[in-house]
């Protein structure tokens, strides 16, 4: 699953790719850029989203707020995070650690929420992407040694068969991507010895290595790559033993993640059924998992918690856009690789049936066989009035040509949504002449709005803290705001957030960024709020239909 960003970084000369989000280093501590998604847009000239100014305006209107649990599903989240452990949602009809399905809701001791990628046997970390497992499933059927079988297959399953195509291309084209970044640093880790005997305790400059006079082809290639290395300002001048340690650290940090890479896209590495146990092939199956909430790799859904609902604690300012209102709700569904359609599936309805109001979903993936299944899942969450927020993803596309599942349009042509519960976002930044972050997909249709999502400053496992990027940083900025909304307004349906989000959005023209979105700009809490109550808020829950919202008369 590309949770989020696919950034390029530069190293030695070689370029590589993260499938995840990316972490951004910042050296000096800044208590307004850590915060700077806060702000009002009216004031700092920053396309922040105005965050106090919404609660001075809710509370000024003598609105009591209530709690909003938010369900996060995602790769985990560290819930004893100092950051987070006071606003994580409790299951108050599950006795903790008794072994029993206190509730009788079919999961035992979920106190803080559930595990689709995990069971008896342990968690999943790194998964397959989809394409594999399409590739996997349906090449013998499709282009198999009967070629007059393959034929007849074709033609009686043509949208299989056309997703299997769709999914070989970008198989073919991702997994030598794969392997040759996992070759390529594996290599240059391994003539690190190499480079550091050819340096003979001297720093790293153009100066000395043009001294240096390889004699075996090993040392030959170091010094080829020395020399690109001497290139970057982070290695130039440092010395044989600063050079040493930084080149490691940044070897081991590419090869962990091109490891996994590799596994990803492997047609033979499937470790759903010894971990997971279940039938994955029956999507009625919903009873499975367990209750580690975190997981291996809880870096991605700490983040998305701490954005939504993260408080301040000890020298740290960071605090989530609902702090105040939200509970976090973790439902783990994303592995280290894509999600799956079953978990995603089962996901929405453990976190509908058991509260969670909003569900913030920062995946997606270009290929999905049980797209109905989840989209039965939407309907359901549709029909319970729970929100669905939802990143818009990280390839710099227009979605409208590259789809990302999972999609609230069942066919790009369609004039509009099949649910009227799900908002998708794009990723803005703090740059007003670049408006767009780089990364972000788009589309005036299919994305309804922008938030920031670039330079994010959040919780993240081992009590830590750090400043990631990608519409997955995006999506709950908007989740944190729909639940700022929902708690002081909880008549408010899901369609009348979106439609509060999407019109009191800060427009901008710079670079067609108005042309980008539904909305052309980035949202604003505070204006929403005002709007919401001008034109939904009536103290008791309204009952129309949805896309014809109640109006009412502006207060003056």
């Amino acid at each position: 699953m590309k949770k989020i960003l696919l950034a390029a970084v530069f190293l030695v000369g070689f370029q590589f790719s993260f499938a995840q989000q990316t972490e951004v280093k910042v050296l000096n501590q800044d208590d307004a850029l850590m915060t700077w998604y806060h702000k009002d847009f009216a004031t700092s000239k920053v396309y922040g989203i105005n965050t106090e100014n919404a609660y001075k305006f809710l509370e000024s209107k003598g609105l009591k707020p209530t709690t909003v649990v938010v369900g996060v599903l995602d790769s985990g989240v560290q819930i004893d995070h100092p950051g987070l452990v006071k606003n994580i949602w409790s299951n108050p009809n599950e006795i903790p650690n008794n072994g029993k399905d206190d509730d009788g809701n079919g999961y035992i001791d979920d106190i803080h929420g559930w595990n689709f990628i995990g069971g008896k046997n342990g968690d999943i970390d790194v998964d397959n992407m989809e394409v594999t497992r399409v590739v996997a499933q349906y090449k013998p059927v499709f282009e198999g040694d009967d070629s007059t079988q393959n034929k007849a297959n074709q033609a009686k399953m043509p949208e299989e068969f056309a997703m299997y195509m769709k999914a070989k291309e970008l198989y073919n084209k991702n997994s030598v991507e794969g392997k040759q970044g996992l070759q390529t640093f594996t290599m240059i880790n391994d003539l690190i010895p190499n480079m550091v005997k050819l340096l003979a305790g001297k720093s790293l400059t153009a100066e000395n290595i043009a001294g240096i006079k390889p004699v075996e082809q090993k040392d030959a290639i170091a010094l080829q790559i020395l020399g690109q290395i001497s290139q970057n300002p982070e290695f130039n001048g440092k010395s044989s033993a600063e050079f040493e340690k930084l080149i490691r650290e940044q070897m081991k940090e590419a090869i962990d993640e091109y490891t996994p890479k590799a596994q990803q896209y492997d047609l033979d590495y499937d470790p759903r059924k010894e971990i997971v146990g279940d039938n994955y092939n029956d999507y009625s199956e919903k009873n499975y998992g367990n209750n580690h909430y975190e997981g291996p790799d809880a870096m991605h859904g700490t983040h998305v918690a701490g954005i939504i609902a993260g408080l301040p604690q000890g020298k740290e300012v960071q605090y989530g856009v609902a702090s105040k209102v939200a509970k976090i709700m973790s439902v783990r569904t994303v592995p280290n690789g894509d999600e799956r359609d079953k978990d995603v599936a089962n996901a929405i309805r453990y976190a509908v049936d058991n509260g969670a109001k909003i569900l913030n979903m920062s995946f997606g993936k270009p290929v999905s066989p049980g797209k109905n299944v989840v989209w039965e899942a939407f309907k359901y969450a549709e029909d319970k009035g729970v929100l669905l927020v939802k990143a818009a993803g990280n390839e710099n596309e227009d979605v409208a040509e590259h789809l990302a599942y999972p999609t609230n349009f069942k066919n790009i042509t369609d004039d509009k949504p099949f649910v009227n519960n799900m908002i998708v976002v794009g990723a803005s930044t703090n740059k007003n002449d670049a408006l767009r972050a780089s990364f972000s997909n788009f589309n005036k249709k299919m994305v309804n709005v922008f938030a920031p999502g670039q330079d994010i400053y959040s919780t993240v496992p081992k009590n830590e803290y750090k400043y990631l990027q990608g519409t997955s940083m995006a999506s709950p900025v908007v989740a944190g705001a729909a639940a700022v909304l929902l708690a002081y307004m909880p008549n408010l349906k899901p369609y009348q957030i979106i439609e509060a989000l999407v019109k009191t959005s800060n427009t901008s023209t710079a670079n067609q960024f108005n042309d980008l979105s539904q909305s052309g700009g980035v949202i604003d809490l505070k204006k929403a709020a005002e709007y919401a109550y001008t034109n939904f808020y009536n103290g008791k829950t309204t009952e129309k239909k949805a896309g014809k919202p109640m109006k009412k008369k502006a207060e003056k």
